[in-house]
């Protein structure tokens, strides 16, 4: 496991063994079951996950008690409320294993130590802001301009591991539309 994190890593920054022999025991391994939470509404998100197998589910509670999910971590995928990791203010998120799921997590002052002494860190660490912000703005702006049926064909077409691996009700809470309509656009295609 620790050599898919390790490729993970030189896939996105060139570092030298030395380097990498320094990031790589600041992260700690955890199995975890499946709907495990790692982490609730009103806790400081203090860790930032690694998917080494499984899947981790971002996802909040609105006012009506429906979860809306923001974001799914599969294998070779880093996930963390970023917001919370970013501030340490409390989270309104939650992040659950949805499978069985084995990760690395790194602490945030671990994270923050490793800018300090490892300089290439800094470029891994805009890179994974860079693909968070990506991420989250498409997701904005498929709720703001896409209907349903377009939201989905999206999916199917950026991003079907979520389809093919997940459960009727996860992929329409990720489309933030009823199971009943996600059923009705899987007829229709």
């Amino acid at each position: 496991m620790e050599e898919q994190l390790a490729l993970y890593i030189k896939e996105k920054i060139t570092v030298t063994e030395e380097e990498l022999a320094t990031i790589l025991p600041y992260f700690k391994p955890i199995r975890l079951k499946k709907n495990e939470l790692l982490l609730t509404t009103g806790q400081s998100s203090q860790k930032t996950f690694f998917v080494a197998s499984g899947c981790l589910r971002i996802f909040f509670i609105n006012e009506d008690g429906q979860d809306s999910t923001r974001y799914f971590a599969f294998e070779n995928q880093f996930a963390t409320a970023l917001v919370s990791f970013i501030t340490s203010e409390p989270s309104e998120e939650f992040i659950q294993a949805v499978e069985d799921t084995e990760v690395f997590y790194i602490t945030h002052k671990d994270f923050y130590h490793l800018l300090d002494i490892v300089p290439k860190w800094e470029k891994f660490y805009r890179i994974y802001l860079e693909i968070a912000y990506v991420t989250n703005t498409k997701r904005l702006m498929s709720f703001l301009v896409q209907d349903a049926l377009e939201k989905y064909r999206q999916l199917l077409e950026e991003n079907p591991i979520i389809v093919r691996r997940l459960s009727n009700k996860m992929v329409a809470s990720y489309l933030n539309i009823s199971q009943e309509t996600l059923s009705r656009l899987k007829s229709k295609l």
